[in-house]
């Protein structure tokens, strides 16, 4: 049986920069970065100045015409666009330039289907992917059979593209009714968690800052990272030993980025959620990037979104280690590399920092009687000095307002 190798795809990449557009020259290397995760060959790149986009073919006619040429020459399979297209200019492209093209959204909601594990981070994939469909079969008649196989055609699957907008609308329906049902599982152990005295930590930042090399360092354990964005997709939450019997939870979501798409930040508020209901955040920056500044930027403007601004937050640096002159701008802040062998030690008594200015300090009288409560203190606990004073022992440290209750069982 002969084996045929797998063809990878040779992509051109095209953006248009207005007067108003912000971080072009950002955007587009991530548009690259983008398509290489898609797992594509990037050949080459343009980009145009221009007052307005075509509303016709998104560029000029006579730069149409150039890389039309350039496409022939450099035997390209798939365009993708920097912005997102109309369901017309989508279809004049491909009609001029006679091969697959999509834009950055598409390419997007391309990477999530390739990431998504979980079954609701299937669905949430599958739903954003529909929702971007849809206007495309509207009034449009577009073949969406052209733009089978390869990049940005994953998720639904060939077949699913071709169904007519009812179809598609009932397959909205049915999956934000399965949706309904996860989120609801997902609110009721949302509750038991905040019901409970476990402090709780949630990773955000910019796609690959490095949240799931925190994760594995804290944890010990293997959580998918690479270097590349979206390596994560799904949230993860895990308990974690910051110090004595003390435990906490940590939870690593998808990382953030420059236009994410609106459907996508629609379909995954819920996943998101379970970083809006922490007693802190952790926001991981790559100190190495020349571009953390505008990073610092989207992560924030997508929590001020997601109102999550009033949440206490620590700001980790991280890949200190790559950094040239570099100034953190965000406070209170810490500088790490997150795989340096002693980082375990440091992200631990970084956070411990942090929950200490969040905590309540104590001190207490501990009849010897009462002992054995000890025990369950230092579980919700920062502990401090113990000590004992004329016979009794009194004990220090720091402990979360919501457990401060844990202290009346010392006293008489």
């Amino acid at each position: 049986m002969i084996e045929t190798e797998k063809k990878t795809e040779r992509v051109f990449l095209v953006g248009v920069e207005l007067a108003d557009t912000e971080n072009f020259d950002l955007s587009m290397e991530e548009l690259q970065s983008l398509a290489k995760t898609a797992g594509a060959e990037v050949v080459g790149f343009y980009s145009q100045k221009r007052e307005k986009y075509d509303s016709k073919t998104f560029v000029g006619s006579g730069k149409l015409e150039e890389i039309r040429q350039m496409v022939d020459a450099e035997e390209i399979s798939t365009v993708i666009v920097n912005n997102r297209l109309t369901p017309r200019q989508n279809v004049n492209l491909e009609e001029s330039l006679g091969v697959k093209v999509i834009d950055r959204m598409q390419l997007i909601l391309d990477i999530f289907a390739m990431r998504a594990r979980s079954h609701e981070g299937k669905l949430q994939v599958h739903l954003a992917q529909l929702k971007y469909l849809l206007p495309r079969l509207v009034g449009q008649g577009i073949m969406l059979s052209r733009q089978a196989g390869g990049i940005g055609s994953r998720g639904p699957g060939e077949s699913q593209l071709e169904l007519n907008r009812r179809s598609v609308r009932n397959q909205i329906h049915d999956i934000e009714r399965q949706l309904k049902a996860v989120e609801k599982n997902r609110a009721t152990v949302r509750e038991k968690r905040l019901e409970s005295s476990i402090f709780k930590i949630g990773l955000i930042g910019y796609t690959n800052a490095g949240k799931s090399t925190i994760m594995n360092c804290l944890t010990s354990k293997s959580q998918y990272e690479a270097d590349e964005l979206f390596a994560t997709l799904d949230a993860t939450t895990k308990n974690i030993n910051l110090s004595g019997q003390l435990n906490v939870t940590l939870t690593d979501t998808v990382g953030f980025i420059q236009d994410l798409p609106t459907e996508l930040v629609s379909s995954f508020k819920s996943t998101l959620e379970e970083s809006k209901n922490v007693d802190l955040l952790v926001h991981v920056i790559d100190a190495s990037d020349p571009h953390h500044e505008e990073h610092e930027k989207t992560v924030l403007d997508i929590m001020k979104e997601l109102d999550m601004l009033d949440i206490p937050r620590l700001t980790l640096y991280n890949k200190a280690d790559k950094a040239e002159d570099f100034t953190p701008t965000l406070t209170p802040y810490s500088l790490i590399s997150a795989k340096a062998d002693n980082s375990r030690a440091l992200l631990q008594q970084v956070l411990l920092e942090r929950m200490k200015e969040l905590f309540l300090p104590f001190t207490i009288k501990v009849a010897p009687a009462k002992a054995y409560k000890i025990h369950d203190l230092e579980k919700v606990a920062i502990m401090g000095n113990r000590e004992y004073i004329d016979d009794v022992e009194v004990v220090s440290g720091w402990i979360a307002e919501k457990n401060k209750w844990k202290l009346e069982e010392f006293y008489d």
